[in-house]
């Protein structure tokens, strides 16, 4: 017996977050986010997580002042599973799609930060 995805809405956890689907470089992410009104931070979790991992971060960076996202990669959570582009490059395009499509409000970047992702070897 096959087994579907679970239902979406069970990975839109409640907090003091919203979520939103964003496009970026030709696929759909889930984002949580907290709008402390500054500029933005980018939060990326890492194998086999998804964006459930920064939920302290979240609101205490939004707290300092901070616009803040966190996603769920290309194939995990709520974002689209496409067939490929599971390489570093795709996931550096998925990256920077996202950050010019969160409405970044300084003048050409973000602060971002990782969770030990490794595609494997």
């Amino acid at each position: 017996m096959r087994r579907g995805s679970p239902d979406a809405s069970s990975l839109r956890l409640p907090g003091p977050w919203t979520h939103r689907a964003v496009s970026a470089n030709g696929i759909r992410l889930h984002v949580a986010e907290c709008d402390g009104g500054g500029p933005l931070v980018v939060l990326l979790h890492g194998f086999p997580e998804f964006w459930w991992s920064w939920r302290h971060q979240l609101p205490a960076l939004a707290e300092r002042g901070h616009r803040v996202v966190a996603a769920d990669l290309r194939g995990y959570g709520e974002s689209d599973k496409p067939p490929r582009g599971y390489d570093l490059w795709t996931l550096a395009g998925d990256v920077a799609g996202l950050i010019r499509r969160s409405g970044n409000r300084g003048p050409t970047s973000s602060d971002t930060a990782g969770a030990a992702w490794s595609p494997g070897r």
